[in-house]
Formats: structure tokens, C-alpha cells, sequence
């Protein structure tokens, strides 16, 4: 993960310098704005990578004597099935309808949409590794 978390840094490094760049000669909204946000979602990326190789450590691919068999065993925990996404995903259609229909709906979808998102990011807290 350390060799991402470098190279997603780096293209973070990229648009850092080519917005500064871009904000310097062109005073141009739209293009400042799109080279930010990717300056912002490589930053994440980057940042994601990073915590994970401290929190795992070294995998064996990391490694120049890595081997496949090195992988073999429980990779991680995926979750079963869950209610809360066709929740999330009816909260985020309501509101776009809500946005047409008034603001009454908007403010029910929007209570959807939260409680499916808080749900999928809770359901899980409390389960032993």
C-alpha cells in the first residue's frame, strides 16, 4: 500500500501545482474548481492508502520475496446482505423527485437517505474480528 499511497500523492502533488499554476494565469472558475477537486479526491486516495499500509502493514506483494501462498487464509471481513443500500438508493430518488414536487418530500427523503447511510456506516460496529 505504500507504493500507492506514493503514487496517488503524487498525482496529488500534480494538481496542487498545475491549479496554482491554472488559478496564477487563467482566473478561469470552472477549470480552478475541477483542478481542485482532483487535487482533493487524489489527496483522499492517498490519505486511504496510507492509513491501511499502517494499520495492515507490508503485504506479501510489497515484498521481493512475496509468494502467492503468503495470501492464502481470511482476507478480511465482507459483509452479509443488508436492507440499508435499496434504503439509501430509494432516499436519494425521493430526493431528486422532492426537488420537483416541494419540500415536503425533500425533507422525508432526506430523513431516508440519512438513516440508510447511518445505518450502513453503523451496522457493523459493534461485531468481534
Amino acid at each position: 500500500m505504500k507504493t500507492e499511497a506514493y503514487l496517488f500523492a503524487g498525482v496529488a502533488g500534480f494538481f496542487l501545482v498545475t491549479d496554482i499554476i491554472y488559478i496564477v494565469f487563467a482566473h478561469e472558475p470552472a477549470g480552478i474548481a475541477a483542478l481542485t477537486v482532483s487535487f482533493l479526491m487524489a489527496s483522499v486516495i492517498s490519505f486511504f492508502f496510507t492509513m491501511n499500509y499502517q494499520r495492515k502493514g507490508r503485504r506479501p506483494e510489497d515484498r521481493r520475496d512475496g509468494q502467492v501462498q503468503d495470501r492464502a487464509g481470511v482476507l478480511d471481513f465482507f459483509p452479509p446482505h443488508s436492507g440499508y443500500p435499496p434504503m439509501t438508493g430509494l432516499g436519494i430518488a425521493l430526493l431528486g423527485v422532492g426537488i420537483v414536487y416541494g419540500l415536503w418530500l425533500f425533507i422525508i427523503a432526506f430523513g431516508i437517505t440519512m438513516a440508510g447511510v447511518a445505518g450502513m456506516a453503523f451496522e457493523f460496529v459493534g461485531r468481534d474480528d
